[in-house]
């Protein structure tokens, strides 16, 4: 049955965006499908152009530079402790025989504490919120957080990811975003993030020049990931032997070490000093050994896989439309990748004008940070500072870019309706804040309109208070799924 043009524009909000802002529904019912497919067109769509963000090579500089500086305070802070003992030791009592107390180390030399990475990341995470508040509908931002999580880095990781994980998405994800899967695919493998996160970094072929001379050895953590996540799928054809031969082929992809003195320094390169000089079988087709031009072969042709068709359809018709999608969608979106050579935009342009995109019932529940920017939009509320929304995503589950595996987090109900309770607090905390100043019956008509239900409108009018109203609003199925 089709819908009238407001059910549509506000599913579309809640399905596609981030869920509407004052007006969104009103202006969208017009051509609901057409205002998705013309934020797709959008000059720059994706993108966050903000020259204060720091280049994933810059930001790993600060924190090499950040780091020197801690062992440096650590140092000093040594050195000058063991200067006061001796000087303890050597300076005569006073006359009620006690000790003068020794010089205190000077404010300058102590340990500065983890201050400029955490900026960075922050600088980071409010640059994000910003563009996913700001969005008109929030279609193309939603893609970059769909690509994010499919090709997912950790913070948590060490080793400097901190600092470059806000960087990676920007870098990686962003500028293919409505491009092609195959150049975002190589973007990524070759991202300083991902080649620290996976461990491809040190990764050394065994009769590599480096190999021959004591470096540590293979590590197949990259290979394995972007074939079983990334590009082809679990239990698709490939066996243990391509994943050693595909690491092979990726030995030398490393980074130039963060230090002043080098070109290049935090950037990606390519050893050949690491290189395993072999020719490769990997999924029953031969590679010679090319150098770099080897590894990117490989990757090409996995892009151009109809299992990864079938794997990337698979996971954004579940993403956008249904735990268990329909095959109906998922068939349509594969052709049409397989067709397009992976382009992403007409891909995102088949999702929206499919009718399976739009007759599935709004039973998705939301994950956390969409949930959380939705409540924003809704209510008009700046997030200045990102550290109280972070906390609030990390403590539903979800911390951003800090997923539990490779396997980014979990895109299916099971793994949040836990969580709802933890959300009705959340709720309840921001409409303490901003209840007073709203009513609850208006965000309700601007934020899910034409979509609640009758009881939901009930449950919001008989609240004992505004506070109360707008937190049970958006705890309401409405709110919560899309």
């Amino acid at each position: 049955m089709a819908l009238d043009p407001h059910t549509e524009a506000a599913l579309a909000l809640h399905r596609f965006g981030f869920g509407p802002r004052a007006g969104a529904i009103d202006k969208m019912a017009a051509d609901p499908r057409g205002a998705l497919l013309a934020e797709l067109e959008q000059p720059g769509a994706g993108l966050i152009a903000n020259p204060d963000l720091l280049t994933s090579a810059e930001a790993a500089e600060a924190g090499r530079d950040f780091r020197m500086v801690r062992k440096a305070a650590r140092l000093a802070e040594r050195v000058q402790g063991e200067a006061n003992q001796q000087a303890a030791r050597a300076k005569p009592q006073a006359p009620d025989g006690r000790m003068a107390d020794p010089a205190q180390p000077s404010p300058a030399m102590r340990d500065p504490g983890p201050q400029i990475p955490q900026a960075i990341f922050l600088d980071e995470a409010k640059a994000r919120l910003a563009a996913a508040e700001e969005a008109d509908i929030g279609f193309v931002e939603r893609l970059v957080w769909f690509w994010s999580n499919h090709f997912c880095v950790s913070a948590a990781k060490g080793g400097g990811v901190l600092q470059i994980a806000g960087a990676y998405e920007r870098e990686a994800i962003r500028p293919h975003v409505l491009g092609r899967f195959a150049d975002m695919l190589l973007a990524v493998e070759t991202h300083p993030a991902m080649l620290l996160y996976l461990d491809n970094a040190r990764s050394i072929g065994p009769h590599s020049p480096a190999g021959q001379t004591g470096g540590k050895g293979l590590n197949e953590n990259l290979a394995r990931e972007i074939l079983e996540l990334h590009t082809l799928g679990v239990r698709t054809g490939y066996t243990q032997a391509d994943v050693t031969r595909f690491a092979n082929v990726i030995t030398g992809w490393t980074i130039v070490p963060p230090r002043p003195e080098l070109p290049r320094a935090g950037e990606f390169t390519f050893d050949p000093r690491r290189h395993e000089p072999a020719d490769e079988r990997v999924i029953g087709r031969n590679y010679p050994n090319t150098g770099f031009e080897q590894g990117r072969a490989v990757l090409m042709t996995l892009a151009r896989h109809p299992a990864t068709a079938r794997h990337v359809a698979a996971k954004l018709a579940r993403h956008f439309v249904a735990d268990d999608p329909p095959v109906a969608l998922v068939d349509r979106l594969a052709k049409r990748f397989l067709e397009t050579q992976g382009n992403l935009k007409e891909l995102a342009k088949t999702l929206v004008t499919a009718p399976e995109s739009w007759a599935a019932a709004p039973r998705k529940l939301k994950r956390p940070g969409e949930w959380m920017v939705g409540m924003l939009r809704a209510t008009g509320a700046a997030a200045p500072d990102p550290r109280p929304l972070l906390q609030a995503q990390t403590l539903l589950g979800e911390p951003l870019w800090r997923p539990p595996a490779p396997n980014g987090f979990a895109d299916q109900d099971a793994a949040w309706i836990d969580g709802l309770a933890q959300r009705l607090d959340i709720a309840t905390q921001l409409a303490r804040r901003l209840g007073g100043n709203l009513d609850p019956k208006a965000v309700l008509d601007l934020s899910v309109g034409p979509l609640a239900s009758a009881q939901s409108r009930q449950t919001v009018s008989r609240a004992e208070s505004r506070p109360q109203a707008l937190a049970l609003l958006f705890m309401t199925p409405e709110f919560q799924r899309r």
